[in-house]
Formats: C-alpha cells, sequence, structure tokens
C-alpha cells in the first residue's frame, strides 16, 4: 500500500485527485488517502440535491455541495472530521466493504476505541454511528471511501440536512445525538484532529513509510479534474432525476402558485395560477422560466431579464423566487 498526501481541504480538489488515481495513474500498490475538508456537503450518486439538503442553509453558511461518484446518503463534513480513500486495481466486480474497513476499525482500537461494523456501510461505537462507507467502480480501479466524524459540528450538520425550521431542526439535532457520536468523545485520553490523522495513517499502513507525491504535472491535471467533474454546476444538479414540485406563497398582493417540471437540474415546463393582479398574462409569467436552473438566484435573474419584476401588482420577483426555489 502506498499512501498519498493531498494537501488540501478542498473537497473538489480531493475528488479530482481520487479520480486521477483511479483513472488516469495507476499505481501499481493499493492507494491510501487520509484527507478531510471545509464544511461540505456530499450528496450520492442517485439522490436528488434538492430533496436532501437545506440548501438556504448551506448557501448562508458557505457549506460546499459536492456529487459523489458513488451510491448511499447525504454526508455532512467539515474540518472535525476525516474522510479515507482506499483505489485499488481489481477486477472483483462486487462490493465488498470488509476489506477496506477492517484496518480503519483496527487502527481505532489500537487507540481504545471500542469501533465495530454493522454490517451495511457503517462504523459505530456503542450502537452509535460515527461513518459512512461507499463503493464504486471507476474503469478498472475499485474505490472505498468512508466518512470518520471525529469531533464535527453535530448541530451544522443536522441543519443543513433538515428543513429550515427550528422546533424540526432543535428536534432533530436531539434525536442525531442520540444515533451518531464523535470519536473524539470515545478516546481514553484527548487528541487534537492531526494527532488523530497521524496515528490513523501510522497504524493502517502498519508501520510502512511509503508515500507517493503529487508531482506539479499531476497536480495540473487534478485541478482540471476537480473543475469539469466535481465543482462544475451540471456535475452536481444535472444528474438529478426529472422531478414535479407545486409551489404557493400568499402576499400582500394575493396568492400565487407555481406548478413546474424540473430535469436534470433545468426547469422545462412551468405553470402558475392565483388570485393575484398582473399587466401579464400566466403564459407570459411561465415562459420566463423555460430553460432556467432550479435554483433561486437563477430564478430571480431570469424573471428581471424578462420584465417580470414590477409586472404583478404587490408581489416582487424575489418573493416569487423565492417560492419556486427556496
Amino acid at each position: 500500500m502506498i499512501y498519498i498526501e493531498t494537501a488540501s481541504a478542498d473537497v473538489y480538489y480531493n475528488f479530482g485527485l481520487e479520480y486521477y488515481f483511479a483513472m488516469e495513474k495507476c499505481l501499481d500498490d493499493t492507494v491510501f488517502l487520509f484527507w478531510r475538508t471545509t464544511p461540505t456537503l456530499m450528496v450520492g450518486k442517485y439522490q436528488n440535491v434538492l430533496e436532501e439538503i437545506n440548501k438556504p442553509f448551506a448557501d448562508a453558511h458557505g457549506i460546499h455541495i459536492v456529487r459523489r461518484m458513488s451510491g448511499g446518503g447525504t454526508i455532512y463534513t467539515d474540518m472535525g472530521g476525516w474522510q479515507f480513500t482506499f483505489i485499488q486495481h481489481k477486477s472483483d466486480q462486487q462490493i465488498e466493504f470488509h476489506e477496506y474497513i477492517a484496518p480503519v476499525i483496527g487502527a481505532l482500537r489500537e487507540m481504545g476505541v471500542d469501533a465495530a461494523f454493522n454490517g451495511r456501510n457503517d462504523l459505530t461505537i456503542d450502537g452509535r454511528k460515527f461513518s459512512g462507507n461507499a463503493q464504486y467502480r471507476l474503469g478498472e480501479s475499485i474505490v472505498h471511501h468512508g466518512s470518520l466524524l471525529f469531533d464535527t459540528d453535530i448541530e451544522q450538520m443536522v441543519a443543513s440536512t433538515t428543513v429550515d425550521n427550528y422546533k424540526i431542526v432543535s428536534k432533530s439535532i436531539k434525536s442525531v445525538r442520540d444515533r451518531v457520536t464523535n470519536i473524539a468523545e470515545h478516546l481514553p485520553a484527548p487528541m487534537d484532529a492531526l494527532a488523530f490523522k497521524d496515528a490513523m495513517v501510522r497504524s493502517i499502513m502498519n508501520g510502512s513509510t511509503r508515500t507517493y507525491t503529487v508531482t506539479a504535472e499531476d497536480d495540473v491535471r487534478i485541478r482540471q479534474l476537480a473543475e469539469e467533474r466535481f465543482r462544475d454546476w451540471q456535475c452536481i444538479y444535472g444528474a438529478n432525476p426529472t422531478f414535479n414540485i407545486d409551489r404557493s406563497g400568499r402576499f400582500a398582493g394575493g396568492k400565487i402558485q407555481f406548478k413546474i417540471d424540473v430535469r436534470k437540474g433545468v426547469i422545462r415546463a412551468a405553470s402558475v395560477y392565483g388570485d393575484f393582479f398582473s399587466t401579464l398574462d400566466a403564459g407570459t409569467i411561465s415562459a420566463a422560466l423555460i430553460g432556467c436552473r432550479y435554483e433561486r438566484s437563477a430564478v430571480l435573474e431570469a424573471m428581471r431579464e424578462h420584465g417580470i419584476d414590477g409586472a404583478i401588482y404587490r408581489i416582487s420577483a424575489e418573493e416569487m423566487a423565492g417560492v419556486i426555489a427556496d
């Protein structure tokens, strides 16, 4: 096994690095990465981003959004957590977690943490989850990656994945705290995040100091992959399945209701109803939305470009955009 230090907390770069060493620069040995990110929501390959996250909260708090190339559910990561990745070139087509989870559990037990595998894709301590795992095939490689809650901000994790209602978020925090835990709470002696990383890498590498250093040439290509395959809007939202929304709001100028079809993150059909007053017909308002990305800022820009702002009595374009894509 060979260890590669990513030297980055940028999730797009780190996923670009995963892709690069799985698809384009295949080393002879299993590649091992241990990395972390600034606050990020990692959405599973088959999920609808907008149904899984609290996007207004994420936007307001500068939380990045990325779509993984693996299945599974949405996870929240921050600088208080860690990610690990194994990249192995093998022909096996089956998903097998134990081979990659065993050394992680072993490393934690060496530190005195009673970690266990729940049999599906989670690692637990006393029945409480601290790690989710996912696996997928990329070219001739198996990529296995997982998250480790070390000292993660649980409140922010819950708020960014829960509808924006204080009572619901408060209940969710309590519920999640009963079901998840941070590794730091279970260490026999205090340890900071970087010391934890060093101990994990040393144990999983089984004393080996074999490393690969990313070259300037590697770095250029990894950054290109980060932009093209992970940071790009189409890669994050364009993979969303087709879905329909029915949203309504009541304002000083009356009630307004939008029925919208969204395909691959773009509005393909729209209708508007209500008891509002306008100088425009409903078809003109609806047409302004066709071809627009399904996100609040894009909807607002489209409405303003098509002269919708001010055309509806006492309902602003900003208010309508908030109804459509909050």
